[in-house]
């Protein structure tokens, strides 16, 4: 019996970009028509790597700076989710360069809380697997700041729950705009304890 079963859900790409150094306080990304997924991420990128050092987002599971495996290769976001986000910080539209993201997807509702283990795959093969919901942070506020003075501090609450999600790569290939992603959940009922 399979893990994971395919779903008639698709999402289009829309938008690729990668942070390609290590000043996350500018958090902008530069913008691809298409980016080649190793197992280690996008080559080159900031967020790429097999491992990672810990981060404060796990310090219940390790101390910071613990090596572990690197389920934040990518950052993936919901064009629908970004444009509630705008809506609630009073802003026109969000970059998503600015925001740190490697992949927006049009089409899938609720994106950011598919459940995690998911898989979405291209056309290629190349396949990520969903990590879970990224939490706001405050690099995407200061960066939003420069295009919108005094509005980046209302990204981390307007992005709660809209984050999208990190992922890692599961199987290698390459991702364009304008590729169809399909969705792949895990076969399993939801968690009742």
């Amino acid at each position: 019996m399979p893990a994971l079963k395919p779903t008639d859900i698709t999402a289009t790409v829309t938008w690729l970009g990668a942070i390609m150094d290590d000043d996350l306080t500018a958090m902008m990304a530069q913008s691809y028509d298409r980016i080649d997924l190793t197992f280690a991420g996008v080559e080159g990128a900031f967020h790429a790597g097999l491992t990672r050092p810990s981060c404060s987002r796990v310090t219940a599971q390790y101390p910071k700076g613990t090596d572990i495996r690197n389920e934040r290769q990518l950052s993936i976001v919901s064009e629908e989710e970004l444009a509630l986000i705008a809506a609630d910080m009073g802003v026109n539209r969000i970059d998503p360069a600015r925001i740190g993201a490697t992949m927006v997807i049009r089409g899938i509702p609720d994106f950011t809380h598919v459940p995690p283990s998911s898989r979405l795959q291209a056309p290629s093969g190349a396949t990520v697997v969903v990590d879970m919901e990224n939490r706001p942070c405050i690099f995407p506020a200061k960066s939003l700041d420069v295009v919108h003075p005094g509005k980046g501090k209302a990204f981390k609450p307007a992005a709660k729950g809209r984050r999208g999600v990190t992922a890692w790569v599961a199987a290698q290939g390459a991702v364009a705009v304008g590729d169809t992603l399909t969705l792949h959940i895990p076969d399993q009922r939801a968690w009742a304890p």
